[in-house]
């Protein structure tokens, strides 16, 4: 994120929310996005269903699932348009915008509106609120990302951010609403292939020296493939063995047939975890971790907050620390790495990281930032971290404006599957039920499977709310109950990836983003038919 929660929920004056039902997925910022709205707050809502926040909407562009380049390339024509694109910013501080004022061009309200199935005045609307006030700020989750166009889809939203100077400032940005509370802090880390701890790339010369150096080994140079690349990996026997640790694939990856069968075809599986998962199930060797509430660390959140984590309960008799466990495991694979304490770690963190280099346990435990956190950018033990990203200069020197053109989904509805799946989550339970699916209470809630379906196609196929149905796609079948009504447009399904009775992740496509490699979980073709009684 750019900017910070209670700076979107407290100073933007108009919030654009694109593909993020933040209430549910989300519910503590859903909450404080509606007590925005309730004080006077303009929002609009860029989603494919008629969640809670849309009915609170000045605008809601129900836009076809998988079309989100095409209606930020229509906003962005739309300010230029009509006089709403700041240009002053644009010429102190981007480059290339001469490129994105061409291939917009193309975007009409027309030809966008045909794309997204929306009506063009609607968009015309929200173009104008966006782009009439002094601050508005982008919200956006996987609605966005989980396309095969999902990276364009997230460029296009900075695109349209820079045409109309709103990043940089308060109550502006494009922030991304991270899915799970660490997200932001493996990124940190060096999660990604291509990284070091603190985003420091491979191809940065003299990176590979400086971490050699501080760990005293020498590393290998070549770049490792993202996850969700192993599985084709595996069944190819390119990948041998696979480490799990505290992740579902079985349950929360597409195609769920070619996850079991990856996991199959290796050698050796290691998966360590608080509880027998599916994926767990597949295991040559099963290592007891402890819960967030069982030790000691630090979680980054959506919006670079670092925050401590403290042990309040005692870990079960033969469970260890995750780090403990990792530790033994390098010292028996040859290398001589001493036990360190979460606040020692932290400390290796500091040393590595420019963006943490003011940040330790003792600095986040003291009485000014116990409560609170430290955002990063945090360079020094003096510096105060960092509100808001992009204030006066970007890290890149000027912006560069990257054009992206508008490409359909992988797999489209035909005859054989005529609706378009979407997934997505539900407000009382999270992912793969790990933890929620063992409490009692949530579980009365809801804890069965159901699909969306529009009461047009309902009524086509002999369906009713309640009915028990029949799913299918390419790759699978699974059952479900049907909750028929006008959430989604005719054409489109939704359905939650929580629950084992029915998991939408059987029938998903593995389609992979060309940048991230993150699959397409919100477009897929199936078919659905009414189980006989």
């Amino acid at each position: 994120m750019t900017n910070s929660i209670s700076d979107i929920t407290t100073n933007a004056e108009v919030i654009m929310m694109v593909g993020t039902n933040v209430e549910e997925a989300h519910p503590v910022f859903g909450m404080q996005v509606r007590g925005a709205v309730e004080r006077g707050a303009r929002l609009i809502v860029v989603d494919p269903r008629s969640i809670e926040l849309a009915s609170k909407a000045d605008v809601h562009l129900k836009l076809r699932p998988g079309t989100n380049v095409a209606f930020a390339n229509g906003m962005t024509h739309l300010l230029i348009r009509e006089g709403l694109a700041d240009e002053a910013f644009i010429a102190q501080r981007t480059e290339n915008f001469e490129e994105l004022k061409r291939v917009v061009a193309d975007y009409t309200p027309e030809r966008v509106a045909a794309i997204c199935g929306i009506d063009a005045d609607d968009l015309i609307q929200a173009a104008r609120l966006y782009g009439s006030v002094d601050r508005a700020a982008i919200m956006y989750c996987l609605g966005v990302t989980e396309h095969s166009t999902g990276t364009a889809g997230v460029v296009s939203l900075s695109n349209l951010a820079m045409a109309a100077g709103k990043i940089g400032r308060p109550g502006c940005g494009v922030n991304p609403v991270r899915g799970q509370n660490n997200v932001q802090g493996a990124c940190d880390m060096g999660a990604n292939p291509g990284d070091f701890p603190g985003y420091q790339k491979f191809s940065t010369p003299g990176v590979f020296e400086k971490f050699e150096a501080a760990w005293g080994v020498e590393l290998n140079r070549k770049q490792g493939r993202f996850a969700t690349e192993e599985f084709p990996a595996a069944v190819s026997g390119e990948l041998k063995a696979m480490y799990i640790m505290g992740e579902d694939p079985v349950r929360t990856d597409p195609d769920t047939h070619h996850v079991i069968k990856a996991l199959q075809s290796l050698d050796f599986l290691v998966v360590q975890e608080l509880f027998i998962t599916e994926t767990a199930k597949y295991a040559d060797v099963i290592l007891p971790g402890r819960s967030y509430a069982e030790k000691e660390g630090t979680f980054t959140n959506t919006e670079r907050r670092i925050q401590r984590v403290r042990k309040a309960v005692e870990g079960v008799e033969g469970t260890r620390l995750d780090t403990d466990i990792m530790i033994d495991i390098m010292n028996r694979m040859g290398y001589s790495q001493p036990y360190l304490t979460a606040a020692q770690i932290m400390d290796e963190v500091a040393s590595v990281d420019p963006h943490y280099a003011g940040v330790s346990h003792e600095r986040l435990d003291s009485r000014a930032y116990r409560n609170s956190g430290l955002q990063w950018p945090c360079t020094s033990f003096e510096h105060e971290g960092t509100p808001y990203l992009h204030k006066g200069v970007f890290t890149r020197g000027l912006g560069l404006f990257k054009p992206e053109q508008y490409q359909p989904s992988v797999e489209l509805p035909d005859n054989q599957y005529p609706l378009v799946l979407m997934t997505g989550r539900v407000l009382h339970q999270y992912n793969a039920c790990a933890m929620t699916g063992r409490t009692e209470g949530i579980g009365q809630i809801g804890e069965r499977s159901f699909i969306e379906m529009n009461d047009v196609d309902a009524d086509r196929l002999g369906i009713a709310d309640g009915d028990r149905v029949a799913v299918s796609s390419r790759r699978g079948r699974i059952e479900s109950t049907a909750r028929v009504s006008g959430k989604t447009n005719p054409g489109q399904t939704w359905m939650p990836f929580h629950f084992q009775d029915g998991n939408a992740n059987w029938l998903t496509i593995a389609a992979l983003d060309s940048v991230a490699k993150a699959p397409e979980y919100k477009v897929c073709a199936v078919k659905v038919e009414k189980l006989a009684v």
